[in-house]
This record gives structure tokens, sequence and C-alpha cells, in this order.
């Protein structure tokens, strides 16, 4: 734990304070005023403790930055939508998280470069007919059945 100048600067007299206190005489320093000193010394080092904590614990939260995320309009490639194909209603039937971590698997691969945003897109198309391709398995996304079992293979 790193101590501020003004953290050690404190201890240091405290501690001085509470060592003078012992040697001075008897009839003017008692008992109770060493109790007393040592008592205020150990509330302000604690203190000092509590604050340093507490600027490190703000110093080192950040507020996630959230992109908008825009919804592409469907588009249409001659031969129906991407959105209907089996590929797209696999990846939909999972949840958020398994979506992302599929979009994850897929940029590590190399095959995917868009946001990971959980979301079904030409990006995300594009990336896992090219995994399927490369993998031999391109008959996979013609089924519902299949393209569970590629995507099931990039979660787990």
């Amino acid at each position: 734990m790193l101590l501020s100048l003004k953290s050690i600067a404190i201890a240091a007299a405290a501690a001085l304070s509470v060592a003078a206190g012992a040697a001075a005489p008897a009839h003017a320093w008692g008992k109770k005023e060493q109790g007393f000193v040592a008592g205020v010394a150990t509330a302000i080092i604690i203190d000092e403790l509590i604050d340093n904590n507490r600027h490190r614990r703000t110093e080192t939260y950040r507020e996630p930055t959230r992109r908008p995320v825009y919804a592409d309009p469907t588009p249409s490639y001659g031969y129906g939508s991407i959105y209907h194909t089996p590929a797209a209603q696999a990846f939909n039937s999972y949840s958020r998280h398994e979506r992302k971590a599929i979009q994850r698997s897929l940029r590590a691969e190399g095959y995917y470069n868009g946001g990971i945003d959980g979301s079904f897109g030409p990006g995300t198309y594009r990336a896992i007919t090219s995994y399927a391709r490369a993998a031999g398995a391109s008959g996979h996304l013609n089924t519902t059945g299949g393209a569970y079992a590629l995507y099931d293979g990039l979660i787990f």
C-alpha cells in the first residue's frame, strides 16, 4: 500500500509524540494523558488511511463508455434477407451474453471486425459464413441445427 507523504508525516508525528510521552516527567504526563494522545494519534492515522482508500477508489473507477447502437435497415440481397436465414434465427435465440461471446470468438479468429454488440447484422453474417467455409462446414448454415453446432463451437 502506497502512503502519501502527508500520511507518513502524520504517522511519524504521532509515533514521536507517543514515544516522547514516555520520557516526560511523571507528575506532568500521567497514564490518562498518554492514553489520550495515543487515542488522538490513532484516530488521525485511521482517518488518513480511510481518506487515502476513498481517494484510491474514486481515482480507479471509470464510468463505462457506451456507444450508441443503431439498427441497420434490413438489407435485401436478392435471395431474401439475411435476417431470416437459419444462421440469423439460431444466433438470435442465444442470450445477449452468448451472442457477444460468439462475436468475440469470431473476432479472435480474424473473421469479424465489427462492434461486439450482440446483434446479428451483415458483419456477423459475413463472419460466420467465412468461418463456416474455412472450417469446411458451409452446409451447416443451411439448417438451424447446423448453425447451432457452429455457434456452440465458438462459445464453448
